[in-house]
């Protein structure tokens, strides 16, 4: 009797837990073309269209996505290079865990694929705006070029745990990681 078919949802999860992240940054195939997969803002992946529906195959997938200096998105192997979209960021940060306080503070983020990330020199935080005065995008460096996008209630939560502070920049307004100050935003600038 032959073996049963393994199931690919299974054998994803087994890949993201038993092995470090793939070397994607080493890998450099042709391109292969132009994939019909999305991600949406909100983190959602879409192929063809329609959502996944299975999240071992999202962390799968993330696993082997890399950002080129291109400024395009793919997923890579060691044999096949397949540009997709991403609306934004490819990941959202959707928890931040505060340890201490002041300089002494750790801020830990989750990410919608089960990264879990301490902001500070390897994981700057960063507060983009897209036009002056208008609503901020937050990100979070992942690795590579990738980043993650600070959900709404996340950057509400962080703005919570900030401080105003005096900068070369001017006065800020930021929050402590690792002993770094990561500016949210500028109080003599109004943003």
């Amino acid at each position: 009797m032959p073996p049963p078919k393994p199931d690919p949802a299974v054998l994803a999860e087994q890949l993201a837990v038993e092995r470090p992240p793939p070397p994607v940054d080493r890998w450099n195939p042709p391109l292969s073309g132009e994939m019909d997969l999305r991600i949406a803002r909100n983190g959602t992946w879409y192929h063809e269209g329609t959502a996944f529906q299975r999240e071992a195959l999202v962390r799968l997938f993330a696993s082997i996505l890399r950002r080129d200096e291109d400024g395009h998105h793919y997923l890579v192997t060691p044999v096949e290079k397949w540009r997709i979209q991403v609306d934004d960021a490819p990941f959202v940060a959707i928890r931040v865990d505060a340890t201490g306080a002041g300089s002494s503070q750790a801020l830990t983020f989750t990410t919608n694929v089960g990264d879990t990330l301490t902001a500070g020199p390897e994981h700057p935080l960063a507060v983009e705006y897209r036009e002056s005065g208008g609503e901020p995008s937050p990100y979070l460096h992942v690795r590579g070029r990738l980043r993650a996008l600070l959900s709404r209630a996340v950057f509400v939560e962080l703005i919570g745990l900030g401080e105003e502070r005096n900068t070369p920049e001017g006065r800020c307004y930021g929050v402590w990681s690792l002993g770094e100050f990561f500016v949210m935003g500028r109080l003599d600038e109004g943003s």
